[in-house]
């Protein structure tokens, strides 16, 4: 006995979305499709095809071919993927479209019904304090770091390491017990701030050799840049492996230093 399939006469949104209808209607797994039993669905929805755009009834025709195509590899061994070894499944292709459709549907649904309720809402307009419309920065960073590399200061910033260890007796290094010195970033910016309101135009690399020990040199070089991140100060290096040079800005003298964020170190 024959079987028998009959479809709602539903307007679908091309071959993919008539798939994806079938395959809620039989409730069956989109990555386990039973070829066999949605070829036949679909087929029998093609022949009762009433559409007179050939454009969208070769778009049919054409996922119709596709079907029976898979439906044909499906009854002949598989083949084997060179590289991974592993059975390749005919039907994935197919799958992958079909997730890509459904995705993009769910999309477009959504966007309709945020479309709906945009007749809901009202829009006032901007209320910006014209302090803040007059808003500009205190110093433009890509301006100030202009010619300065990461590289530029890390190559100035291990040259000081390298000296300070040079000057280590390595005999004596050894005696007594080393302490743990923590060291205020805080009161070290004000005093990078103090040094370079004193003396206003100075050698980086002069600034920190006056620095004792690794941790006072590394909690030297956080500040300036913290100075340099608040517009205190403004670094420049004339040729590409010259020294780099610190100078004070019209920031330098003034008294707002928002230091509640830093931590020690």
């Amino acid at each position: 006995m024959a079987l028998v399939y009959r479809l709602e006469k539903l307007n679908f949104n091309g071959p993919l979305d008539l798939l994806l209808k079938l395959l809620e209607k039989n409730k069956v797994d989109i990555y386990d499709i039973p070829i066999a039993e949605i070829t036949a669905q679909y087929m029998e929805y093609v022949r009762n095809l009433e559409e007179e755009d050939l454009d969208i009834v070769s778009d049919f025709l054409v996922m119709a071919a596709t079907l029976l195509s898979i439906k044909a590899r499906m009854l002949l061994p598989r083949e084997v993927d060179q590289e991974t070894g592993e059975e390749i499944d005919p039907r994935t292709e197919l799958v992958e479209r079909l997730l890509e459709y459904k995705e993009f549907r769910y999309i477009s649904e959504e966007l309709c019904k945020l479309e709906d309720q945009a007749a809901g809402y009202l829009y006032g307009k901007e209320r910006i304090p014209a302090e803040v419309q007059d808003y500009k920065a205190p110093v433009d960073l890509e301006e100030l770091l202009q010619g300065v590399s990461f590289q530029d200061l890390k190559r100035v910033f291990l040259e000081v390491l390298a000296r300070k260890e040079e000057k280590v007796d390595r005999v004596r290094s050894d005696f007594g017990v080393i302490k743990r010195e923590r060291i205020s970033l805080s009161a070290r910016i004000g005093s990078v701030l103090n040094y370079t309101r004193k003396h206003r135009n100075f050698s980086f690399r002069q600034m920190l050799g006056q620095a004792e020990g690794r941790m006072e040199v590394v909690v030297t070089f956080l500040a300036l840049l913290e100075l340099m991140k608040m517009g205190k100060v403004q670094v420049c290096q004339k040729d590409t492996f010259s020294d780099i040079e610190v100078h004070a800005t019209k920031e330098t003298d003034t008294e707002d230093l928002d230091l509640r964020d830093l931590e020690d170190v």
